[in-house]
């Protein structure tokens, strides 16, 4: 018996050292995986970036656009190709994109921390031109044209925009994100066509500096220092030594950037809706009068803008309906009204047919930059008004109609127009004339105003999947009258006599975007 405990004991002590040698050479246990966590603090589709108190969210759209009568999306022929309503006016363009967005918070003990990124990948049909020699060559948007229509500097032939990139933190916006001027909707009381005019846009976002306070009760005052080069520069527009040197308009004359626009908001936002009053103040600083230093320059001139912007939410013609309104004013400061995707209808050159004996076409001009000047002259401001709005209706959950419309006027001052027109109104001694010639010049005046109207319908028949139809006409009601010799080889307009009247666009666009 004593035999057997001892066998019984020795076997166990022995498996015990094999076992205890066996893990010593086992490898350490690893660390329990650290899934994705959902994060509750700011909204759905958050998660936790794994390991840190920071939240993520992923989202964007996939969108394809397919418009008809414009070279461009979406904002209508008033220049260029698409202009000339000839055979290089694009029966159709036609868009893919994709927009990425990365959206991040944390909370600190300053509040919560956020930067937000967005992107959009685009492929897009452009136009062809003529080359004035019998040739045409195509120019893809964002690409550098290369020997025999190759792309070259673009990706994959499209293009990569980058929209928003900044940091929000203590009440301060600091980066690319919509200017603080705009409405809520930006370009969109209730549209998808880009180009209306009658207010602030940058929907693709401006570089500022802004701080926002918070008074409750849904009432906010913001303060903004914001980049005014590319979005807010309509043109500083040098008419040249001799009139018509440089064009009937000019030539855009920007020195170097000296000072930022400066931007003050008020909102109102409730459950009834909104209210809003947003003012800008814009300096206009231009180079030389000539090629050089000696030649002089003009002094600066500050614009400034003001706009009200009022929405109405769930009026009683139904659950969801929605008017929003917007009107402003500015003075040396265009690109507050004529925005900076309606940019063509602050440049407008459209060519359509003529009833009038001896003339080969007809051209209408609308141009509204922010000043003109001449060889030792000081810059004229040109003021403008305008407004915008549109009306919403859900017919059904699925399924909504709004009208909409914008209007802008732009006036030049008389010094501005003798610049322009003579004198005497009439083109002798001015920059039009000297350019255009004037025996069949009966009236010339650069003033002129833009009237845009539409409609569009969307049906949502699943959540975040939208089909949308959208309609819009524009008219330009432009003051000179007449005919001129002109030609524009580059859109295929010989040198010919035109008729001077107003002109009209129509365009359609058609679209399918998934949001996610």
């Amino acid at each position: 018996m004593k035999m057997v405990k001892s066998l019984i004991l020795g076997s166990a002590a022995a498996l015990v050292a094999v076992g205890g040698a066996q893990a010593a050479d086992l490898p350490v246990k690893a660390k329990a995986v650290e899934y994705v966590k959902v994060c509750s603090l700011y909204g759905p589709g958050f998660y936790y970036i794994p390991g840190t108190d920071t939240c993520i969210k992923l989202g964007g759209y996939l969108r394809v656009d397919v418009l008809a009568n414009t070279n461009s999306d979406d904002t209508g022929n008033t220049s260029g190709a698409g202009a000339a309503n000839n055979r290089f006016t694009n029966g159709y363009t036609w868009r893919s994109r994709e927009d990425l967005n990365i959206d991040t918070r944390t909370a600190t003990e300053y509040g919560v921390v956020r930067t937000f990124f967005d992107a959009t990948f685009s492929w897009t049909t452009d136009t062809y031109a003529g080359q004035g020699n019998g040739a045409t060559v195509y120019s893809p948007i964002g690409a550098v044209q290369a020997p025999n229509n190759a792309n070259s500097g673009a990706v994959a032939g499209g293009t990569v925009g980058v929209y928003y990139a900044f940091i929000q933190f203590a009440g301060f916006t600091i980066g690319k994100a919509v200017s603080q001027f705009s409405a809520p909707w930006a370009n969109y009381p209730g549209n998808n066509f880009d180009g209306l005019v009658g207010g602030g846009g940058t929907i693709t976002g401006v570089n500022q500096f802004t701080y926002t306070a918070q008074f409750g009760n849904g009432v906010s005052l913001s303060l903004s220092a914001q980049d005014q080069t590319a979005y807010y520069q309509a043109g500083v527009m040098n008419l040249g030594a001799a009139p018509g040197a440089l064009g009937p308009f000019g030539t855009s004359d920007y020195a170097g950037t000296i000072a930022p626009d400066l931007v003050a908001m008020l909102r109102v936002d409730q459950a009834w809706g909104l209210f809003q009053a947003s003012f800008a103040a814009h300096d206009n600083h231009v180079a030389y009068y000539g090629g050089t230093e000696l030649t002089g320059h003009p002094d600066d001139k500050w614009g400034w803008a003001g706009q009200l912007a009022l929405s109405i939410k769930n009026i009683p013609t139904g659950p969801g309906d929605t008017i929003n309104i917007q009107g402003v004013y500015t003075d040396g400061a265009t690109r507050y009204n004529i925005q900076d995707l309606a940019g063509s209808a602050g440049a407008n050159t459209i060519y359509s047919g003529t009833g009038l004996a001896g003339a080969y076409q007809s051209v209408g001009f609308g141009i509204a930059p922010d000043t003109v000047f001449i060889n030792g002259g000081s810059q004229q401001s040109i003021k403008t008004w305008g407004m915008r709005g549109a009306y919403v209706h859900n017919w059904s959950p699925y399924w909504n109609t709004s009208i909409y419309g914008a209007y802008a006027g732009v006036r030049y001052n008389d010094t501005a127009k003798g610049y322009i027109c003579g004198p005497a109104g009439n083109g002798v001694g001015g920059s039009f004339g000297a350019t255009f010639g004037t025996a069949g010049l009966t009236s010339c005046n650069p003033d002129y105003n833009i009237a845009q109207i539409g409609t569009q319908t969307q049906w949502t028949p699943v959540k975040n999947l939208t089909f949308t139809a959208d309609l819009t006409y524009t008219h330009l009601d432009q003051k000179m009258s007449g005919t001129i010799t002109n030609a524009s080889v580059g859109i295929g307009k010989p040198l010919a006599t035109y008729e001077l009247k107003d002109q009209n666009t129509l365009l359609l666009l058609l679209r399918a975007q998934r949001n996610w």
